[in-house]
């Protein structure tokens, strides 16, 4: 099914790019609204405003899906949005740093350069809207914001040449052997090691009845992994 998904952008093969339904996404980041997430991608149908993101995938027969550098974008504009900066504040950065610093997954990208361009441009924001939040943020709290990109930061592995995103451990001190890579399964998380998806092991856990021996004699794991396995599963939002 992905490999036939049509691309917005011509780099982004579902094959080594991820591939997420909405609600796939909202489960993985512990986001209860997929409608909030749809207007994030495509705008809302109430505002005339368009879409804060540039997501890879056009949708088929109106199903949303996203790729692995959308899901961090999402992931991004919900932490922020958890701190009450507005939308239009959050499209209007999202649009000027495509341009300032030429990737079209602004979000999804980490380094010096990134981060203090990223800065600029949100204390620009916030002063041309009038953003109170967003400039005490970036400005009066600066120490805020560094917390907040630091934390955004964590779990994920950057290009070093090109600073975006190619792995996200979700909890790394929780669930240190369990990853995203959009090389592997899709981006569907996994057990890094041994490249199984957590949902295979924990969907034979339940038909096995709990057994830990019996998944791991059908995915040759030991049962400490496939132990992190079923827990992360059960972590997620339902």
């Amino acid at each position: 099914m992905a490999a036939t998904v049509r691309k917005l952008n011509r780099e982004a093969d579902p094959i080594a790019g991820g591939y997420y339904t909405v609600r796939e996404a909202c489960r993985l980041l512990g986001i209860n609204s997929t409608t909030k997430v749809v207007g994030w991608l495509q705008g809302h149908k109430t505002s005339a405003s368009g879409p804060i993101l540039q997501r890879n995938y056009i949708p088929i027969a109106g199903v949303q899906e996203v790729s692995f550098l959308d899901l961090l974008e999402v992931r991004f504009v919900e932490h922020f949005r958890r701190q009450g900066v507005s939308l239009q504040s959050l499209r209007k950065a999202a649009d000027t740093l495509r341009d300032v610093i030429g990737q079209p997954h602004p979000f999804a990208t980490s380094n010096v350069r990134f981060l203090t361009d990223r800065k600029d441009v949100f204390y620009e924001t916030a002063e041309t809207l009038k953003d109170r939040i967003l400039l005490n943020l970036v400005s009066k709290q600066y120490e805020m914001y560094v917390v907040m990109e630091d934390i955004l930061a964590r779990g994920v592995a950057f290009d070093p040449t090109t600073g975006v995103a190619r792995e996200w451990h979700p909890k790394p001190k929780e669930y240190p052997d369990i990853a995203l890579n959009p090389l592997i399964a899709f981006g569907q998380p996994v057990v890094l090691r041994d490249r199984v998806p957590t949902s295979a092991i924990y969907n034979t856990w339940r038909a096995e009845n709990g057994s830990y021996p019996a998944v791991c004699d059908w995915f040759d794991i030991k049962e400490a992994v496939a132990k992190e396995a079923v827990e992360f599963e059960l972590g997620l939002s339902s």
